[in-house]
């Protein structure tokens, strides 16, 4: 099962058709009807994070499908006999239901975040900055966490929301990084394609921030929400 099955199927399975669901999430119908037959690859960011927000998963999730556990899974169970494949449906079918039968009182955890990057006008992030704060909600694995500083990544990160960062200096076209462009920290989405290399907000009123010989620019990781 690939990314835009696994996609088709959640959307049924939560919202019945898929027309429903762009009525919920504002989408026009074509469009997200488009993205499930051309891929999702292809879509533009924002429509991705509607989506995304819709089925109460992140970005990042969803275009891990292929290395996530919900693929494994699948990818398993259609090798087993019938039978067994009862068993697993059974099973899982079993634990949705005690899941939805309990309820999860908000947890506040503690999150060391390692300074702010920005999403506007640039941040300094190093010299081993630390703050411990509280934090409501799911604490993902993580290398390191920051608080965006700006507007420049609406409407997927607000002013002032704590973000957690995995370390690495490989990532491809599409994904949410946190780089040091020239000597200052930012939240941004990497693009590379016939057009060069660049740095982009998701607001467009900021310009994007080529990625070239004119300026200093290194990635400290991917971003995980």
């Amino acid at each position: 099962m690939n990314r835009e099955s696994y996609l088709k199927d959640l959307i049924e399975v939560k919202y019945g058709t898929v027309r429903y669901f762009s009525e919920q999430i504002n989408l026009p119908y074509t469009t997200l009807r488009s993205i499930l037959e051309r891929g999702v690859s292809n879509a533009k960011m924002a429509n991705v994070i509607s989506i995304c927000k819709g089925l109460g998963i992140t970005p990042e999730q969803l275009y891990d499908f292929e290395d996530s556990n919900v693929s494994k899974i699948i990818k398993l169970t259609i090798q087993l006999k019938q039978e067994r494949q009862e068993k697993v449906y059974n099973f899982t079918e079993k634990q949705y239901n005690e899941q939805n039968n309990i309820i999860q009182m908000p947890i506040k955890q503690e999150v060391v975040i390692s300074g702010a990057v920005s999403a506007g006008t640039g941040e300094y992030l190093g010299d081993g900055y630390e703050e411990t704060v509280t934090y409501d909600g799911e604490i993902p694995l993580h290398d390191f966490a920051v608080a965006v500083n700006g507007d420049s990544m609406l409407p997927l990160f607000d002013n002032g929301q704590i973000i957690f960062v995995k370390k690495t200096t490989e990532v491809r076209s599409g994904q949410i990084v946190i780089a040091d462009y020239d000597q200052q920290a930012f939240v941004k989405k990497y693009v590379s394609d016939e057009s060069g290399s660049r740095f982009v907000s998701l607001n467009k009123k900021y310009d994007d921030m080529p990625i070239d010989e004119n300026h200093e620019s290194s990635i400290f990781g991917v971003v995980v929400l």
